[in-house]
């Protein structure tokens, strides 16, 4: 598969794309482990079809020491042992705020259940990187960036 544009060749994208580094920069800043943040950035990836962003995350968390259990089994995690109840109230709360158009929203039990693991700064931290991927999610696949080049770090 080839890309229907060199959307990061272009002036506007790589504009676009520093800012939204900035604010994934500014969620790394946080006191949510980075452990978290790339289940959270795979867990999106998954849902969105965004192959692009999941081969740079599960190559990155494994590249991090993420046990290859834990990476495999982000798509099972309801029913997987590997994850801490932190880790899940993140998932969970990662699914709802992707699938906005398939429900309400995110239910109160979800947000109730976060809140018991995260603080208010770590709160605004998952929110915003849910918001993140997300839109990485969206470019990507709108553009259908091809997968499976990406090397660990090559964007840092």
């Amino acid at each position: 598969m080839s890309a229907r544009i060199d959307f990061y060749g272009s002036d506007v994208a790589m504009k676009v794309a520093k800012y939204l580094n900035s604010a994934g920069r500014a969620v790394a800043d946080s006191t949510v482990p980075e452990a978290t943040l790339e289940l959270v950035r795979i867990r999106a990836s998954q849902i969105n079809g965004c192959g692009f962003c999941l081969d740079m995350h599960t190559k990155d968390a494994a590249a991090a020491g993420e046990t290859q259990q834990r990476i495999n089994l982000v798509g099972a995690w309801r029913e997987a042992t590997v994850y801490t109840e932190a880790e899940r109230a993140a998932l969970e709360l990662t699914e709802e705020g992707t699938r906005l158009a398939d429900g309400a929203g995110v239910s109160d039990a979800t947000w109730a259940n976060a809140a018991k693991h995260f603080d208010e700064e770590q709160l605004a931290a998952l929110v915003a990187m849910i918001a993140v991927i997300n839109t990485y999610n969206r470019l990507n696949v709108i553009t259908q960036q091809p997968a499976g080049d990406y090397v660990p770090g090559q964007f840092a």
